[in-house]
């Protein structure tokens, strides 16, 4: 059985979110086993998929080395990566039956692109404690999937050290998913490249901060797409010593998000599963 280690929202190695992509099997493993493969790999999130009767349909399924979570954009565009460019799946589409309907990934224009629900989030009083937990105060804050705080400006955003287990705490009270995730974002340096800068911070899932988060967007591309009136937008992930990034574009209920990806190993399972 392979796996492939694949750079997602990444143009070489070493950057954009790295996740790992089992290959398709006929039924899904015991979840127990999951799991434990996606805790020994020790990325964000481990990939699992499932053939169906259609060669380009797939049941899919996404670990962080703690939990199964219910949406992860970079590991769906790492699965997309491996069946079209490692596998030969034809015809440049691929469709996944998830946990939050049906996704896709589309090869278009040197890109992948996916598209997720949007998810936009709504405004909030900042809450207690939340300016000491990430250092910085935050000039607006917005809940929903993810606790969400807008910074100042991007040197803000890049200076962020968190106090994890306050930041938890605070995110848990305050997003609809309840997990303990947050985000801190802003306008990226007039003369850069993308429009916005974020990063993300997910002690909740079993991760300190998630280098590039394409779930996300899902209410990033929303919240910023009506503060700046424009349907598409780039963001920069700003992880220390990695970023990734991606363009974003907002279609009412649905968010496009595309971006690249590198595979950077190619590994035999040596394991069966559970």
């Amino acid at each position: 059985m392979r796996q492939w280690t694949i750079d997602a929202f990444a143009t070489e190695p070493f950057k954009g979110n790295p996740a790992c992509v089992v290959e398709p099997l006929a039924e899904w493993p015991d979840s127990a086993w999951m799991q434990a493969l996606a805790a020994e790999n020790n990325q964000a999130e481990t990939a699992f998929l499932k053939r169906t009767a259609d060669p380009a349909r797939f049941g899919l399924r996404w670990f962080t080395p703690a939990i199964e979570v219910p949406l992860c954009g970079h590991a769906t565009l790492a699965s997309g990566h491996a069946l079209l460019a490692e596998l030969g799946v034809s015809g440049g589409l691929v469709t996944f039956d998830t946990q939050s309907g049906p996704l896709t990934v589309r090869r278009t224009g040197g890109l992948y692109e996916m598209d997720f629900p949007a998810l936009p989030p709504i405004r909030v009083a900042t809450p207690d404690g939340l300016a000491a937990a990430l250092g910085a105060e935050p000039l607006e804050c917005w809940a929903g999937q993810f606790l969400i705080a807008v910074l100042a400006d991007e040197a803000a955003v890049r200076a962020v050290q968190p106090n994890l287990e306050a930041l938890k705490a605070i995110s848990c009270a305050a997003a609809s998913q309840g997990r303990g995730n947050a985000a801190v974002t802003a306008l990226a340096d007039p003369g850069r490249s993308n429009d916005v800068v974020s990063r993300f911070f997910a002690p909740g899932s079993g991760i300190a901060e998630d280098p590039t988060t394409g779930s996300l967007h899902c209410g990033l591309a929303p919240l910023w797409g009506d503060k700046l009136d424009r349907r598409t937008l780039k963001f920069h992930q700003a992880f220390p010593g990695r970023g990734g990034d991606l363009e974003c574009e907002h279609r009412g209920e649905r968010v496009l998000l595309r971006g690249q990806a590198v595979t950077v190993a190619e590994a035999s399972l040596r394991i069966s599963p559970g």
